[in-house]
């Protein structure tokens, strides 16, 4: 599955680096991956990205030697730890997970600088993030991209390992089908029984809920991305 303009589409994934951005960045560009310029939110976090065809990759982490930015990450384990799905209407996404009942807070205005075509310009987001997370062991939020040219810039895009696009995300859990149904849930698509577990299809990729009896809590187990030959292999994250 390539688009489904139908339904919801992922955003990107994260990948907590902590303290250690620009200890671990050489890590991917080794990789054959091209990383964005690091850049520090309004929040207080900073990132590096790995900008894919209708997705991307964020290295996300703070300082080193400062305090954890932001309450919601001071926590996060390092690796794959966040799914992030994309909106274009914030404030109905915010309602439409609220009527679920969801523990969900009100939108939220994130900015960070970018380099377009040699001049600094602001990003824009609107975040939807959860004051509880739907799922035990992994974040989740919306993200609506008000300059999607700052993210997508094709300066970006092309990557020495012909990285294309994440095909999958897999997740690990003891009880597959409920894990499953409540992503689907907060997605707003359905979920098809898949192999050895179940799917969560998305718009542009899709997650994969496989079964595991020694999950204590659902887990982000790897990421699967695909290059431009439709070769298909797990991110190494180095972590």
């Amino acid at each position: 599955m390539l688009h489904d303009a139908g339904r919801t589409e992922f955003d990107h994934a994260v990948v907590m680096v902590r303290d250690r951005l620009d200890e671990l960045a050489p890590h991917y560009e080794r990789q054959g991956f091209l990383l964005s310029d690091k850049s520090v939110h309004n929040l207080g976090s900073c990132n590096r990205l790995v900008v894919l065809d209708s997705t991307y990759i964020e290295l996300l982490g703070w300082p080193p030697g400062a305090p954890p930015a932001r309450k919601e990450i001071a926590d996060s384990p390092f690796g794959l730890e966040a799914l992030v799905f994309r909106t274009d209407d914030a404030q109905r996404t915010y309602q439409r997970l609220h009527d679920a009942g969801f523990a969900v807070n009100p939108v939220q205005d994130l900015t960070r600088p970018a380099q377009v075509d040699g001049r600094e310009v602001q990003a824009r987001f609107q975040t939807v993030r959860f004051s509880q997370q739907p799922l035990p062991g992994f974040r989740m939020y919306f993200c609506r991209h008000l300059t999607p040219e700052c993210v997508w810039n094709p300066a970006l895009m092309s990557h020495a390992n012909g990285a294309r696009r994440i095909h999958s995300i897999e997740v690990r859990a003891s009880d597959a089908r409920e894990v499953a149904r409540q992503l689907a849930t907060v997605a707003d698509v359905p979920v098809e029984a898949a192999g050895d577990g179940w799917d969560v299809p998305l718009g542009n990729m899709h997650l994969h809920v496989v079964p595991d009896a020694g999950a204590v809590q659902p887990t982000l187990a790897r990421l699967v991305l695909e290059n431009r030959d439709g070769v298909r292999y797990a991110l190494d994250t180095g972590l």
